[in-house]
């Protein structure tokens, strides 16, 4: 177990840790293969999402609602079929409507009473603002890949954090559902970090590429990590 008494701030990816990010994908991804008579199963689609997300975001930095865009016609090419402009642009508009998981708000003021909170997220800062207020609670710092200009596991995104927070790396402690995205490149900076390992149609991976790693803590639920931080 993590001495928390270390830690001064906590910093959280969005997307998968605070937000029901596969809930969203799979919405519309599913409807827009059905408008085109193709289907597949959920573990599928998440693989691919993963990578072709993954390959987006390695190539010449562009915002996310592109990188996202990229994503559903790269699915069309999967597929066989040429996804309309209103399609590709339907995933991030759609992230607006992505709801948190149950146990995200509660858990978020329960650890907002004892640390610092801040947000570090492969988004647009609008994409963000519009999911902002469904978390329910004040972030000290949000740290947006636009932000930085790169896209985690990129340690540009985390660099900024660092200089924005003003705190030493081993103060941090990083929580996100991605070890791809998130662990791997916090630590390599000297963060702690928890791995959130949120149910999932691929267990253990999630719509991220799948990598190996070594958080720091697992836990199962956000709602997890915040009983584990109030254990004297």
């Amino acid at each position: 177990m993590l001495d928390f008494s270390r830690f001064e701030t906590l910093t959280f990816d969005c997307y998968g840790t605070l937000i029901n990010w596969e809930d969203g994908i799979l919405r519309c991804l599913r409807h827009i293969l059905k408008a085109h008579d193709k289907e597949a199963d959920d573990a599928t689609m998440l693989r691919l999402y993963g990578d072709f997300e993954a390959g987006a975001e390695q190539a010449e930095y562009r915002c996310y609602r592109e990188v996202l865009d990229s994503v559903v016609r790269q699915f069309g090419e999967q597929f066989g079929f040429v996804p309309s402009d209103q399609e590709a642009r339907s995933l991030a508009e759609s992230l607006k409507d992505w709801k948190p998981w149950p146990d995200t708000v509660e858990a978020l003021r329960v650890l907002g009473s004892r640390f610092r909170l801040a947000i570090i997220s492969n988004v647009d800062d609008d994409l963000f603002a519009a999911t902002r207020p469904q978390l329910e609670v004040d972030f000290d710092q949000v740290i947006t890949a636009q932000q930085a200009q790169a896209y985690k596991p990129s340690g540009k995104i985390f660099q900024l954090a660092l200089r924005r927070l003003g705190v030493p790396p081993d103060r941090v402690l990083h929580v996100a559902q991605s070890l791809y995205h998130d662990v791997i490149s916090a630590q390599s900076l000297g963060l702690a970090t928890v791995w959130v390992n949120r149910p999932s149609a691929r267990h253990g991976v999630g719509a991220v590429k799948a990598v190996a790693a070594r958080p720091d803590l697992q836990v199962a639920s956000l709602g997890e990590l915040a009983a584990a931080c109030a254990q004297p």
